[in-house]
Protein backbone atom coordinates (compact mmCIF):
# COMPACT_ATOMS: atom_id res chain seq x y z
CA UNK A 1 0.00 0.00 0.00
CA UNK A 2 1.30 3.44 -0.92
CA UNK A 3 1.34 5.86 1.98
CA UNK A 4 -0.16 9.16 0.83
CA UNK A 5 2.68 11.13 2.37
CA UNK A 6 5.10 9.20 0.15
CA UNK A 7 3.00 9.74 -2.98
CA UNK A 8 4.66 12.17 -5.37
CA UNK A 9 2.16 14.15 -7.39
CA UNK A 10 2.96 16.07 -10.53
CA UNK A 11 2.09 19.40 -8.93
CA UNK A 12 2.97 21.46 -11.99
CA UNK A 13 0.45 19.54 -14.10
CA UNK A 14 -2.48 20.33 -11.80
CA UNK A 15 -5.14 22.62 -13.29
CA UNK A 16 -7.97 23.66 -11.02
CA UNK A 17 -11.53 23.46 -12.36
CA UNK A 18 -13.74 26.51 -12.72
CA UNK A 19 -16.74 25.29 -10.74
CA UNK A 20 -17.94 27.12 -7.67
CA UNK A 21 -18.10 30.78 -6.79
CA UNK A 22 -18.27 33.17 -3.86
CA UNK A 23 -21.53 35.11 -3.60
CA UNK A 24 -22.90 37.71 -1.16
CA UNK A 25 -25.58 36.59 1.25
CA UNK A 26 -28.28 38.54 3.08
CA UNK A 27 -28.24 36.32 6.17
CA UNK A 28 -26.01 36.43 9.24
CA UNK A 29 -23.13 35.13 7.12
CA UNK A 30 -22.35 37.90 4.60
CA UNK A 31 -20.65 35.61 2.05
CA UNK A 32 -21.12 31.98 0.98
CA UNK A 33 -19.25 29.45 -1.15
CA UNK A 34 -21.33 27.72 -3.82
CA UNK A 35 -20.30 24.33 -5.16
CA UNK A 36 -20.56 22.74 -8.60
CA UNK A 37 -24.34 22.31 -8.15
CA UNK A 38 -24.71 26.03 -7.35
CA UNK A 39 -25.73 25.29 -3.76
CA UNK A 40 -23.82 26.30 -0.59
CA UNK A 41 -21.01 23.96 0.43
CA UNK A 42 -22.29 22.70 3.79
CA UNK A 43 -18.99 22.22 5.69
CA UNK A 44 -17.80 25.67 4.68
CA UNK A 45 -21.17 27.26 5.44
CA UNK A 46 -21.24 25.83 8.97
CA UNK A 47 -17.68 27.00 9.58
CA UNK A 48 -18.45 30.50 8.28
CA UNK A 49 -21.50 30.68 10.55
CA UNK A 50 -19.23 30.15 13.56
CA UNK A 51 -16.52 32.40 12.10
CA UNK A 52 -18.94 35.31 11.64
CA UNK A 53 -20.22 34.85 15.20
CA UNK A 54 -16.71 35.60 16.50
CA UNK A 55 -17.06 39.17 15.31
CA UNK A 56 -14.99 39.05 12.13
CA UNK A 57 -15.81 41.58 9.43
CA UNK A 58 -17.48 40.85 6.13
CA UNK A 59 -14.16 41.41 4.37
CA UNK A 60 -12.51 38.68 6.45
CA UNK A 61 -15.38 36.29 5.72
CA UNK A 62 -15.03 37.01 2.01
CA UNK A 63 -11.27 36.33 2.00
CA UNK A 64 -11.82 33.05 3.86
CA UNK A 65 -14.43 32.03 1.29
CA UNK A 66 -12.04 32.44 -1.62
CA UNK A 67 -9.27 30.55 0.19
CA UNK A 68 -11.59 27.64 1.04
CA UNK A 69 -13.04 27.53 -2.48
CA UNK A 70 -9.53 27.26 -3.92
CA UNK A 71 -8.76 24.45 -1.45
CA UNK A 72 -11.91 22.51 -2.37
CA UNK A 73 -11.06 22.77 -6.05
CA UNK A 74 -7.58 21.41 -5.35
CA UNK A 75 -8.95 18.46 -3.37
CA UNK A 76 -11.37 17.72 -6.20
CA UNK A 77 -8.48 17.45 -8.67
CA UNK A 78 -6.33 15.18 -6.46
CA UNK A 79 -9.34 13.05 -5.52
CA UNK A 80 -9.31 13.50 -1.73
CA UNK A 81 -12.34 14.24 0.44
CA UNK A 82 -12.11 17.35 2.60
CA UNK A 83 -12.31 15.34 5.85
CA UNK A 84 -9.58 12.92 4.69
CA UNK A 85 -6.95 15.52 3.89
CA UNK A 86 -3.50 15.16 5.44
CA UNK A 87 -0.37 17.27 5.62
CA UNK A 88 0.67 15.74 2.29
CA UNK A 89 -2.21 17.50 0.53
CA UNK A 90 -1.40 20.78 2.27
CA UNK A 91 2.25 20.42 1.26
CA UNK A 92 1.36 19.79 -2.39
CA UNK A 93 -1.18 22.62 -2.28
CA UNK A 94 1.50 25.04 -1.08
CA UNK A 95 3.85 23.84 -3.83
CA UNK A 96 1.11 24.34 -6.39
CA UNK A 97 0.39 27.87 -5.14
CA UNK A 98 4.08 28.73 -5.36
CA UNK A 99 4.19 27.82 -9.09
CA UNK A 100 0.65 28.44 -10.35
CA UNK A 101 -0.68 31.54 -12.05
CA UNK A 102 -3.96 33.24 -11.27
CA UNK A 103 -6.83 33.38 -13.69
CA UNK A 104 -6.61 37.06 -14.49
CA UNK A 105 -7.94 38.71 -17.61
CA UNK A 106 -5.44 41.44 -18.37
CA UNK A 107 -5.69 44.12 -21.04
CA UNK A 108 -3.45 47.15 -20.61
CA UNK A 109 -1.67 45.72 -17.57
CA UNK A 110 -0.46 42.64 -19.48
CA UNK A 111 2.68 44.48 -20.62
CA UNK A 112 3.60 45.76 -17.14
CA UNK A 113 2.79 42.72 -14.97
CA UNK A 114 5.81 41.79 -12.88
CA UNK A 115 7.95 44.73 -14.05
CA UNK A 116 9.39 47.66 -12.10
CA UNK A 117 7.85 51.09 -12.52
CA UNK A 118 10.59 53.63 -13.36
CA UNK A 119 8.83 56.48 -11.53
CA UNK A 120 7.97 54.82 -8.22
CA UNK A 121 10.55 51.97 -8.37
CA UNK A 122 7.74 49.69 -7.22
CA UNK A 123 6.96 46.34 -8.81
CA UNK A 124 3.67 45.78 -10.58
CA UNK A 125 1.74 42.77 -9.35
CA UNK A 126 2.14 39.69 -11.50
CA UNK A 127 -0.15 36.68 -11.87
CA UNK A 128 1.60 34.50 -9.28
CA UNK A 129 0.44 33.88 -5.72
CA UNK A 130 2.48 36.00 -3.33
CA UNK A 131 3.99 34.58 -0.10
CA UNK A 132 1.48 36.52 1.99
CA UNK A 133 -1.38 34.89 0.05
CA UNK A 134 0.06 31.43 0.72
CA UNK A 135 0.50 32.17 4.41
CA UNK A 136 -3.06 33.46 4.59
CA UNK A 137 -4.28 30.29 2.88
CA UNK A 138 -2.47 28.13 5.44
CA UNK A 139 -3.96 30.11 8.31
CA UNK A 140 -7.46 29.74 6.84
CA UNK A 141 -7.09 25.97 6.44
CA UNK A 142 -5.74 25.51 9.96
CA UNK A 143 -8.64 27.50 11.41
CA UNK A 144 -11.16 25.59 9.28
CA UNK A 145 -9.89 22.17 10.33
CA UNK A 146 -9.50 23.29 13.93
CA UNK A 147 -13.21 24.09 13.95
CA UNK A 148 -14.17 20.64 12.66
CA UNK A 149 -11.67 18.77 14.85
CA UNK A 150 -13.44 20.21 17.90
CA UNK A 151 -16.66 18.67 16.62
CA UNK A 152 -15.14 15.31 15.70
CA UNK A 153 -15.95 15.52 11.98
CA UNK A 154 -12.46 15.93 10.55
CA UNK A 155 -9.03 14.27 10.67
CA UNK A 156 -7.75 13.56 14.16
CA UNK A 157 -4.70 15.69 13.42
CA UNK A 158 -4.86 19.11 11.81
CA UNK A 159 -3.48 18.74 8.25
CA UNK A 160 -1.78 22.14 8.59
CA UNK A 161 1.02 21.24 11.03
CA UNK A 162 3.19 23.50 13.11
CA UNK A 163 6.94 23.65 12.64
CA UNK A 164 8.46 22.88 16.03
CA UNK A 165 12.17 22.37 15.83
CA UNK A 166 12.56 21.15 19.40
CA UNK A 167 9.58 18.81 19.39
CA UNK A 168 8.20 20.23 22.65
CA UNK A 169 4.92 21.98 23.19
CA UNK A 170 4.78 25.80 22.96
CA UNK A 171 5.76 27.69 26.14
CA UNK A 172 6.82 24.42 27.83
CA UNK A 173 9.40 26.13 30.08
CA UNK A 174 8.17 29.70 29.97
CA UNK A 175 9.69 32.17 32.40
CA UNK A 176 6.76 33.93 34.13
CA UNK A 177 8.82 37.12 34.34
CA UNK A 178 9.07 37.36 30.55
CA UNK A 179 6.28 38.02 28.02
CA UNK A 180 4.89 35.21 25.90
CA UNK A 181 6.34 35.08 22.41
CA UNK A 182 4.88 33.49 19.32
CA UNK A 183 5.92 29.87 18.93
CA UNK A 184 5.06 27.21 16.43
CA UNK A 185 5.23 28.75 12.95
CA UNK A 186 3.21 26.85 10.38
CA UNK A 187 5.46 24.31 8.72
CA UNK A 188 4.72 25.23 5.11
CA UNK A 189 4.62 28.99 5.52
CA UNK A 190 6.96 30.64 3.00
CA UNK A 191 9.26 33.41 4.11
CA UNK A 192 8.15 36.93 3.29
CA UNK A 193 10.76 39.19 1.65
CA UNK A 194 11.55 42.14 3.85
CA UNK A 195 10.60 45.35 2.08
CA UNK A 196 10.86 48.47 4.24
CA UNK A 197 8.24 51.13 3.45
CA UNK A 198 9.34 54.13 1.43
CA UNK A 199 8.17 57.70 1.49
CA UNK A 200 6.87 59.40 -1.62
CA UNK A 201 9.31 62.17 -2.63
CA UNK A 202 7.92 65.68 -2.37
CA UNK A 203 8.14 66.29 -6.11
CA UNK A 204 6.25 63.07 -6.82
CA UNK A 205 3.60 64.04 -4.29
CA UNK A 206 3.20 67.41 -6.00
CA UNK A 207 2.77 65.67 -9.36
CA UNK A 208 0.18 63.27 -7.95
CA UNK A 209 -1.77 65.98 -6.15
CA UNK A 210 -1.66 68.28 -9.17
CA UNK A 211 -3.10 65.58 -11.42
CA UNK A 212 -6.33 65.39 -9.39
CA UNK A 213 -9.28 66.89 -11.25
CA UNK A 214 -11.73 67.61 -8.43
CA UNK A 215 -11.70 69.12 -4.96
CA UNK A 216 -13.10 65.84 -3.64
CA UNK A 217 -10.05 63.90 -4.81
CA UNK A 218 -7.68 66.59 -3.52
CA UNK A 219 -9.40 66.55 -0.13
CA UNK A 220 -9.12 62.75 0.07
CA UNK A 221 -5.40 62.76 -0.73
CA UNK A 222 -4.69 65.67 1.61
CA UNK A 223 -6.43 63.84 4.46
CA UNK A 224 -4.58 60.60 3.68
CA UNK A 225 -1.12 62.15 3.63
CA UNK A 226 -1.70 64.17 6.82
CA UNK A 227 -3.53 61.59 8.98
CA UNK A 228 -2.01 58.29 7.73
CA UNK A 229 -5.53 56.86 7.68
CA UNK A 230 -6.25 53.89 5.46
CA UNK A 231 -8.44 54.29 2.40
CA UNK A 232 -11.22 52.24 3.98
CA UNK A 233 -11.08 54.45 7.09
CA UNK A 234 -11.41 57.63 5.04
CA UNK A 235 -14.18 56.31 2.80
CA UNK A 236 -16.17 55.37 5.90
CA UNK A 237 -16.29 58.96 7.16
CA UNK A 238 -19.63 60.62 7.80
CA UNK A 239 -20.38 64.30 8.26
CA UNK A 240 -20.59 63.79 12.03
CA UNK A 241 -16.98 62.56 12.01
CA UNK A 242 -15.58 66.03 11.29
CA UNK A 243 -14.46 68.42 14.03
CA UNK A 244 -13.98 71.70 12.20
CA UNK A 245 -12.89 73.63 15.28
CA UNK A 246 -9.98 71.39 16.28
CA UNK A 247 -9.49 70.07 12.71
CA UNK A 248 -9.95 66.41 13.66
CA UNK A 249 -11.53 63.48 11.85
CA UNK A 250 -12.97 60.36 13.49
CA UNK A 251 -12.13 57.05 11.84
CA UNK A 252 -13.16 53.50 12.63
CA UNK A 253 -10.16 51.25 12.62
CA UNK A 254 -9.84 48.29 10.32
CA UNK A 255 -10.63 44.98 11.99
CA UNK A 256 -11.56 46.17 15.47
CA UNK A 257 -13.90 48.97 14.41
CA UNK A 258 -12.54 51.10 17.27
CA UNK A 259 -13.18 54.83 16.93
CA UNK A 260 -10.22 57.20 16.96
CA UNK A 261 -9.86 60.93 16.39
CA UNK A 262 -6.95 61.96 14.17
CA UNK A 263 -5.56 65.46 13.59
CA UNK A 264 -5.50 66.62 9.96
CA UNK A 265 -3.64 69.45 8.30
CA UNK A 266 -5.30 72.85 7.78
CA UNK A 267 -4.77 72.41 4.04
CA UNK A 268 -6.82 69.21 4.10
CA UNK A 269 -9.74 70.99 5.75
CA UNK A 270 -9.53 73.79 3.17
CA UNK A 271 -9.91 71.27 0.34
CA UNK A 272 -12.66 69.54 2.30
CA UNK A 273 -14.54 72.83 2.59
CA UNK A 274 -14.17 73.43 -1.16
CA UNK A 275 -15.47 69.93 -1.91
CA UNK A 276 -18.54 70.42 0.29
CA UNK A 277 -19.18 73.75 -1.40
CA UNK A 278 -19.16 71.98 -4.78
CA UNK A 279 -21.47 69.16 -3.75
CA UNK A 280 -23.95 71.16 -1.71
CA UNK A 281 -25.33 70.79 1.79
CA UNK A 282 -25.40 67.26 3.22
CA UNK A 283 -27.45 65.89 6.13
CA UNK A 284 -25.62 65.67 9.44
CA UNK A 285 -25.47 61.88 9.49
CA UNK A 286 -24.88 61.43 5.75
CA UNK A 287 -21.89 59.75 4.14
CA UNK A 288 -19.15 62.29 3.47
CA UNK A 289 -17.89 61.16 0.05
CA UNK A 290 -20.18 61.11 -3.00
CA UNK A 291 -19.79 60.75 -6.74
CA UNK A 292 -19.66 63.99 -8.68
CA UNK A 293 -21.92 62.77 -11.47
CA UNK A 294 -25.59 62.13 -10.93
CA UNK A 295 -27.20 58.94 -12.20
CA UNK A 296 -30.87 58.34 -12.74
CA UNK A 297 -32.47 55.94 -10.28
CA UNK A 298 -36.17 55.55 -11.00
CA UNK A 299 -35.97 58.57 -13.27
CA UNK A 300 -34.53 60.86 -10.58
CA UNK A 301 -30.90 62.02 -10.98
CA UNK A 302 -29.00 61.34 -7.78
CA UNK A 303 -25.45 60.98 -6.55
CA UNK A 304 -24.12 57.70 -5.21
CA UNK A 305 -21.67 57.04 -2.36
CA UNK A 306 -18.03 57.14 -3.44
CA UNK A 307 -16.75 53.56 -3.13
CA UNK A 308 -13.31 51.99 -2.98
CA UNK A 309 -13.62 50.79 -6.58
CA UNK A 310 -14.37 54.34 -7.68
CA UNK A 311 -11.30 55.59 -5.80
CA UNK A 312 -9.16 52.95 -7.50
CA UNK A 313 -10.50 54.15 -10.85
CA UNK A 314 -9.39 57.70 -10.01
CA UNK A 315 -5.89 56.52 -9.09
CA UNK A 316 -5.72 54.32 -12.18
CA UNK A 317 -6.43 57.30 -14.42
CA UNK A 318 -3.85 59.46 -12.67
CA UNK A 319 -1.22 56.71 -12.75
CA UNK A 320 -1.72 56.31 -16.49
CA UNK A 321 -1.19 60.04 -16.88
CA UNK A 322 1.97 60.12 -14.73
CA UNK A 323 3.34 56.72 -15.75
CA UNK A 324 3.35 55.61 -12.10
CA UNK A 325 1.69 53.00 -9.91
CA UNK A 326 1.00 54.86 -6.66
CA UNK A 327 -1.60 53.53 -4.23
CA UNK A 328 -3.41 55.06 -1.29
CA UNK A 329 -1.28 53.00 1.09
CA UNK A 330 1.81 54.81 -0.21
CA UNK A 331 0.35 57.97 1.31
CA UNK A 332 0.03 56.21 4.67
CA UNK A 333 3.69 55.20 4.48
CA UNK A 334 4.67 58.73 3.45
CA UNK A 335 2.85 60.30 6.39
CA UNK A 336 4.35 57.80 8.84
CA UNK A 337 7.91 58.38 7.65
CA UNK A 338 7.45 62.15 7.74
CA UNK A 339 6.28 61.96 11.35
CA UNK A 340 9.13 59.63 12.36
CA UNK A 341 11.67 62.09 10.93
CA UNK A 342 10.15 64.96 12.92
CA UNK A 343 12.18 65.35 16.11
CA UNK A 344 9.18 66.92 17.87
CA UNK A 345 7.25 63.62 17.67
CA UNK A 346 8.11 60.48 19.61
CA UNK A 347 7.75 56.98 18.26
CA UNK A 348 4.88 56.48 20.70
CA UNK A 349 3.09 59.45 19.10
CA UNK A 350 3.46 57.90 15.66
CA UNK A 351 2.19 54.56 16.98
CA UNK A 352 -0.95 56.25 18.29
CA UNK A 353 -1.68 57.99 15.00
CA UNK A 354 -1.11 54.82 12.95
CA UNK A 355 -3.26 52.75 15.30
CA UNK A 356 -0.64 50.03 15.77
CA UNK A 357 -1.13 47.70 18.72
CA UNK A 358 2.58 46.91 19.08
CA UNK A 359 5.41 49.42 18.98
CA UNK A 360 7.53 46.96 16.99
CA UNK A 361 5.13 47.41 14.06
CA UNK A 362 5.79 51.14 14.06
CA UNK A 363 9.56 50.65 14.24
CA UNK A 364 9.71 49.58 10.60
CA UNK A 365 9.37 53.27 9.73
CA UNK A 366 12.47 54.18 11.73
CA UNK A 367 14.77 52.74 9.08
CA UNK A 368 15.79 55.13 6.34
CA UNK A 369 14.38 54.39 2.93
CA UNK A 370 16.59 53.80 -0.10
CA UNK A 371 16.31 57.36 -1.40
CA UNK A 372 17.68 58.81 1.85
CA UNK A 373 20.52 56.29 1.96
CA UNK A 374 21.39 56.97 -1.69
CA UNK A 375 21.49 60.72 -1.02
CA UNK A 376 23.96 60.34 1.84
CA UNK A 377 26.17 57.92 -0.10
CA UNK A 378 26.30 60.28 -3.08
CA UNK A 379 27.31 63.09 -0.74
CA UNK A 380 29.96 60.83 0.75
CA UNK A 381 31.39 60.01 -2.69
CA UNK A 382 31.31 63.67 -3.73
CA UNK A 383 33.19 64.70 -0.57
CA UNK A 384 35.88 62.10 -1.26
CA UNK A 385 36.32 63.36 -4.82
CA UNK A 386 36.77 66.98 -3.71
CA UNK A 387 39.13 66.10 -0.87
CA UNK A 388 41.40 63.86 -2.97
CA UNK A 389 44.89 65.36 -3.53
CA UNK A 390 45.76 66.37 -7.09
CA UNK A 391 47.99 63.94 -9.00
CA UNK A 392 51.69 64.81 -9.14
CA UNK A 393 53.13 66.49 -12.20
CA UNK A 394 54.59 64.19 -14.81
CA UNK A 395 58.30 63.72 -15.30
CA UNK A 396 59.84 66.59 -17.21
CA UNK A 397 57.23 69.19 -16.19
CA UNK A 398 57.80 71.98 -13.72
CA UNK A 399 55.07 72.17 -11.03
CA UNK A 400 55.31 75.98 -10.85
CA UNK A 401 54.83 76.39 -14.58
CA UNK A 402 51.77 74.09 -14.47
CA UNK A 403 50.29 76.16 -11.62
CA UNK A 404 50.69 79.35 -13.66
CA UNK A 405 49.22 77.72 -16.75
CA UNK A 406 46.23 75.91 -15.20
CA UNK A 407 45.82 77.80 -11.94
CA UNK A 408 45.78 76.46 -8.42
CA UNK A 409 48.58 75.47 -6.07
CA UNK A 410 51.84 74.09 -7.32
CA UNK A 411 51.80 70.32 -7.82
Amino acid sequence: MVVRDELERDVLAIRLPGWGRVVPNEGVVPWLVLGSDDSPVVPIKRFLHDFAARGYTAGSVRSYCYALLRWRRFLDVVGVEWDRATSAEVRDFVLWLAHASKRVRRTKSATTAGTINPVTRKAYLDDSYQPRTIRHSNAVLRTFYGFWIERGHAPLVNPVPLSRQTGRRPHAHHNPREPFRTEGRLRYNPKIPRRPPRAMPDERWNDLFGAMRSNRDRALLALAVSTAARASDLLGLRCTDLDWGDQLIRVRRKGTGAEQWLPASPEAFVWLRLYLADIGRLPTDAVLWWTLRRRCDDGVPARRPFTYDALRAVLRRVNEQLGSNWTMHDLRHTCAIRMVRDEALSLRDVQTILGHVHLTTTQIYVEDDDAEVFRRVRQHLADRDTSAPPPPAGRGYDAGDLAVLFGGAAR
